[in-house]
């Protein structure tokens, strides 16, 4: 089998599989004990800044779950970071910013990310293609929006108070933030897809706070170039935000391939809102792998029915893997989607 004839990419393209591709949003992390001994000592940024652990920890969910695809190890600060933002992830909280960006000063702070910021990125998917084989890897990026209000709040927020009042009382400057932003995106992206990444995924964790109105106005289009800007590197372009049921069509017309659903709607009425001409990916909620075993498998089986209402189907949790998930049932799930779904 060739990479481009792997399950994940053909699900991706909305071509014939021998069966439902399974990768899992998170499966590299603090649910598995190799991931918490390989970061015993390294700070989640600085792990992020090494080829060596960038590496093993992007191929530890490869080896025990036999997942059909490996996602880059990263965080969604990590431009920021890579172009000089004073930022950390602080245990428990999450990224935390040093001075938020809420004036125009902050905004020309924002410069287009280098190739010279990416070196570590570039070597990391080197060395991961060699060890993959016929597996693809995916690129990851933080959507510009979900970095907006990281840099706007401080730090992550419920309410998006600081974030939201931006866009609506400055939307000239919101659009100046939102075009550097994607530029930045982009050229993470960008990086990813020229050392090697076989699909990209665009994640939008806080998206699901906007109404449909405000996304069209004042996110899609920013969204939309950057699709539009990857899509000549020809690789499936994943776009997935959580909370995003009343988006889904949005989601969709901004120009990805496949559209990530959480586990909130179910993808035969996904499918609907999306439209055709687009895969989906998802939805297990992550909370049902605490459930006996016999739920998991009842709840996949219906998940799998339901995607064939798709031009395309990759299965997947409808948000991350929780941190106290236990790998072995990760490892059975992938078993149990590849055997119900073989053709």
């Amino acid at each position: 089998m060739t990479l481009q004839d792997s399950p994940f990419l053909r699900a991706c393209r909305g071509l014939p599989v021998p069966h439902t591709p399974v990768w899992f949003m998170r499966q590299a992390g603090r649910s598995l004990p190799e991931y918490r001994q390989a970061r015993a000592d390294v700070s989640m940024l600085d792990a992020c800044a090494r080829p060596d652990l960038i590496t093993e920890i992007t191929m530890q969910p490869v080896r025990r779950y036999d997942v059909d695809a490996a996602i880059y190890f990263s965080d969604i600060v990590v431009p920021l970071r890579a172009i000089g933002i004073d930022l950390d992830i602080k245990p428990g909280v999450g990224p935390v910013v040093a001075e938020p960006i809420r004036d125009a000063g902050g905004v020309k702070q924002l410069r287009e990310i280098e190739p010279d910021d990416l070196t570590y990125v570039t070597e990391a998917i080197g060395r991961l293609v060699g060890e993959l084989g016929d597996k693809p890897l995916i690129g990851f990026a933080g959507a510009p929006f979900t970095l907006a209000s990281y840099l706007i709040e401080g730090g992550p927020s419920k309410n998006h108070e600081h974030a939201k009042a931006f866009m609506y009382g400055e939307p000239e400057l919101w659009n100046e933030l939102m075009r550097r932003l994607s530029a930045i995106t982009l050229g993470f992206l960008r990086t990813q897809i020229e050392a090697g990444a076989s699909a990209v995924q665009l994640f939008d964790s806080w998206v699901g706070a906007l109404s449909a109105e405000d996304y069209r106005a004042s996110v899609l289009p920013h969204t939309t170039w950057i699709f539009d800007q990857l899509a000549r590197f020809d690789v499936p372009r994943i776009h997935f935000g959580v909370g995003t049921g009343e988006l889904l069509g949005l989601l969709g017309e901004a120009g990805a391939d496949v559209v990530g659903v959480d586990w909130r709607v179910p993808l035969d009425e996904a499918a609907r809102r999306v439209g055709p001409g687009k895969a989906l990916q998802g939805n297990l909620d992550p909370a049902a792998l605490f459930a006996p075993w016999e739920v998991v498998a009842e709840r996949t089986r219906d998940i799998l029915s339901r995607g064939g209402a798709a031009d395309g189907h990759v299965f997947n949790l409808g948000h991350g893997v929780l941190p106290s998930t236990e790998p072995d049932v990760l490892a059975r799930l992938t078993a149990f989607v590849h055997e119900q779904s073989a053709v």
